[in-house]
């Protein structure tokens, strides 16, 4: 049994004279956690991809993390996210699981499902099991923000 006191600071002394801090390891910080929408700015590339989109088809535009900028076409009926290399959407950080969340086409639908992530799937700044896709939405895998966008060909039939 040792004689330990905890100082200011969370410092634990021992009567041995040794120090030691309390120490917990965080991948980020609260402030990572808000939900501040991007906005609306697309680039001229950015815009055009959208409006190239098919039936049936979406796109994803990474907006920060690692990757911002990068583009991903959303055009099979599942579509992986995760650090494991075979994922069909690959974001190799210690943030993200390694099989992280899918992303589920049923007609022109789309769908995001997290697949027990430890760190959470966020749409619009709200962790999610599961939720529904529509234009716009962010979404957040680890430290990975990304705006969703739906085809505008599929936008106009769903408003007529």
């Amino acid at each position: 049994m040792t004689d330990d006191s905890i100082g200011a600071g969370g410092a634990i002394h021992r009567s041995s004279g040794e120090k030691r801090h309390d120490v917990t390891q965080t991948f980020g910080h609260d402030s990572d956690l808000s939900f501040v929408p991007f906005g609306a700015d697309l680039t001229e590339p950015e815009a055009a991809a959208i409006s190239a989109l098919p039936s049936g088809s979406a796109l994803l535009l990474v907006r920060a993390g690692a990757l911002a900028g990068a583009r991903y076409l959303l055009d099979s009926d599942v579509t992986t996210v995760g650090r494991h290399p075979e994922a069909d959407i690959f974001f190799d950080d210690v943030t993200v699981s390694r099989r992280h969340a899918e992303i589920t086409r049923s007609g022109t639908a789309f769908e995001i499902v997290d697949q027990r992530s430890l760190n959470g799937t966020y749409v619009n700044g709200e962790r999610v099991d599961r939720s529904e896709l529509a234009n716009g939405y962010e979404l957040r895998i680890g430290k990975f923000r990304m705006n969703f966008f739906a085809s505008p060909i599929d936008l106009a039939t769903a408003t007529d």
